[in-house]
């Protein structure tokens, strides 16, 4: 008697490690949920890749050194006669539409035995010029398209003739301290921005995105002088970061709102405070004091990068 075949086994095909005689609706289910999970991976992949947001890089220089024989100037009333030493950073933001140099720093003409200003008060140096720090980073000044200056005193000012093809982006009330009649009045030194490219400037009357997106966003703070601004950051790795300016120049007179004898006007710089404290608590950020030395000195700096 000769063995009927069923026709729902499949005695000729063995589909990875399958029995001869699985059935063949079984391989058949098989195939099906195989292929229907690879489209969904696939699918879910593009996704992935079309929400990713591309990486921004946040690099941090020293940018000179500053000794403080009377601290007290920064907080009238307060440690008289004692001396501090602060430090000076700016930075450089890598972002895929651009990149944006924030702040200056001190001249690399002043070296490393440096000046003395204020009458004696401050004594300014750089020890590790700017120039290296960006050629070890492949970066020339030239090149960068966008240059962001908290305000244009001559630590946040110093190199700024070397980003003369960058579009400036600036308060409309310090564009015309910085290039009016009489810049000196607030404390700026046209000497060391004459080279630079004064209408090549977007000029700002508030908060600006820079690129668009929310994740460079620099941020009215008025009041160290005419048209003091800050800078926030949203990394995707790193988080959120506010880059200080000079609203503090140092931790303790961030937790005492202290302001400086030689600001522009002390209320608008309490007002100032009280909104960017407010916008740090709101996002999370962390806050950066660009003068802070002792928290400076927990801070990458470039060759390495946050992002």
């Amino acid at each position: 008697m000769i063995a009927r075949r069923d026709p729902a086994i499949n005695t000729s095909t063995d589909i990875q490690g399958m029995t001869m005689r699985t059935p063949l609706r079984t391989i058949t289910t098989f195939l099906l949920s195989a292929a229907a999970i690879a489209a969904l991976s696939v699918v879910a992949s593009c996704s992935t890749n079309s929400q990713q947001t591309p990486d921004i890089k946040l690099y941090v220089f020293k940018c000179g050194n500053i000794s403080s024989r009377d601290i007290s100037l920064f907080s009238p009333g307060v440690n008289e006669g004692q001396s501090k030493e602060l430090t000076d950073s700016c930075y450089l933001i890598r972002h895929p539409q651009g990149d944006l140099f924030w702040d200056a720093g001190l001249a690399d003409s002043i070296g490393p035995d440096g000046i003395e200003v204020f009458n004696g008060a401050l004594h300014l140096s750089v020890t590790n010029p700017l120039r290296a720090q960006l050629d070890a980073i492949g970066v020339k000044p030239e090149e960068i398209e966008w240059l962001g200056i908290s305000h244009f005193h001559s630590d946040h000012i110093g190199n700024a003739n070397w980003f003369n093809n960058a579009t400036l982006l600036i308060q409309k009330e310090e564009f015309d301290a910085a290039f009016g009649a009489n810049p000196q009045q607030y404390g700026f030194n046209p000497d060391l921005y004459s080279q630079f490219n004064a209408s090549n400037s977007q000029i700002l009357q508030g908060d600006h995105d820079v690129f668009g997106d929310g994740r460079v966003v620099i941020k009215r703070a008025v009041g160290h002088t005419p048209g003091h601004q800050m800078l926030y950051l949203d990394l995707s790795n790193s988080g959120p970061i506010m880059l200080s300016g000079d609203l503090y120049h140092f931790t303790s007179n961030r937790e005492h709102q202290r302001v400086p004898s030689f600001n522009f006007d002390k209320e608008q710089t309490l007002e100032a405070m009280k909104q960017i404290e407010q916008h740090v608590k709101q996002t999370g950020a962390q806050f950066w004091i660009q003068h802070d030395k002792e928290q400076n000195a927990t801070i990458l700096h470039a060759p390495e990068f946050y992002n």
